[in-house]
């Protein structure tokens, strides 16, 4: 029987440690060697996590203590702006650490692979060190990939998100009373998501984000020009074919709902509908921000690195 690798996350108060802990609880090859959080310091995982069985206790850890943890993996579930002093120290400590950002912090980096599988997965090459793609801009990529060579102008991306995406820190995108019946716009231009799906796609793209009061999902419409006329059939074959193989993407008919993501690990790519002309073409994209957007993600960047299977740990009958 093989040994188990041990994975850390460091962040693991919020929502996105809470369901990165649920993965790898149920992970047949991984084991949670420790979770690092000042707040929950010395309380118990499984009070916290039902899903979580054991003895383990949240530990308010140092830089240096985490590099000096000897984990095979290091989850980083962290606000922007906080991950490097952390990576610092894991290169000094432990640089053959599997290291999983999912901050925006190296997303723009070079050295660091940048995970979303189902678009970059043969450009993986054994790197440690793996930057998660942002929860917006994973829906925002999969909804233009494949008409990237056919467009003929930036695509415009209207993007809402479940309050949760602004995390558990106080603030207004994250305020009940502020967005009861309410769809609050932010970071209208230059959003980091906006700049991350540009970088990535090679095309300029806008991007207008939006809060909602729902608790988890993004909705995101997006606006094409097509460089010649489609026909919406051709589209949505060109979409299958594109993501054929992927059990984490699903091609629909009709506009995807965000009620009907919630929870589940895979996309929703649907609504493909043409005005008249057959140049402009609007597609709807639909995630869990927490999962497919965040954790489930990490979960397929880190089963890649171990050489696991993909969707080890990720149910699949959510994506059905």
């Amino acid at each position: 029987m093989s040994i188990p690798k041990t994975v850390g996350i460091v962040g693991a108060r919020g929502y996105t440690g809470a369901e990165l802990i649920r993965l790898i609880a149920r992970h047949p090859h991984v084991e949670l060697a420790f979770v690092s959080s000042r707040e929950l310091d010395g309380q118990k995982v499984s009070d916290h996590i039902p899903e979580f069985t054991g003895e383990l206790r949240y530990e308010n850890l140092s830089h240096e203590q985490v590099g000096g943890k000897g984990a095979d993996a290091v989850i980083l579930a962290l606000p922007n702006g906080k991950a490097a002093e952390l990576v610092a120290a894991i290169d000094v400590r432990a640089p053959d650490t599997v290291v999983v950002d999912l901050s925006a912090d190296y997303r723009f980096d070079e050295r660091w692979y940048y995970g979303l599988p189902e678009l970059t997965r043969r450009k993986y090459a054994g790197q440690k060190r793996i930057s998660n793609p942002g929860c917006y801009a994973t829906a925002m990529q999969l909804a233009i990939a494949p008409l990237t060579d056919r467009l003929a102008g930036p695509p415009q991306c209207f993007g809402v998100s479940g309050y949760s995406g602004a995390g558990t820190t106080p603030s207004d995108k994250n305020n009940l009373e502020l967005l009861r019946d309410n769809l609050m716009p932010y970071a209208l231009t230059d959003h980091v998501h906006e700049r991350e799906v540009s970088r990535q796609l090679g095309v300029p793209v806008e991007f207008m984000p939006h809060v909602a009061p729902h608790f988890r999902g993004i909705t995101m419409t997006v606006n094409l020009w097509l460089q010649s006329a489609m026909k919406v059939e051709d589209v949505r074959a060109l979409y299958r074919q594109r993501y054929a193989g992927e059990p984490l993407v699903r091609i629909l008919d009709d506009a995807p709902w965000v009620s009907r993501i919630a929870g589940r690990h895979g996309v929703e790519i649907g609504g493909f509908t043409l005005a008249p002309g057959g140049k402009r073409l609007v597609v709807v994209a639909t995630l869990d921000n927490l999962l497919k957007g965040a954790a489930t993600q990490a979960m397929q960047n880190l089963n890649l690195a171990f050489g696991f299977d993909e969707l080890d740990s990720i149910p699949q009958e959510t994506t059905a």
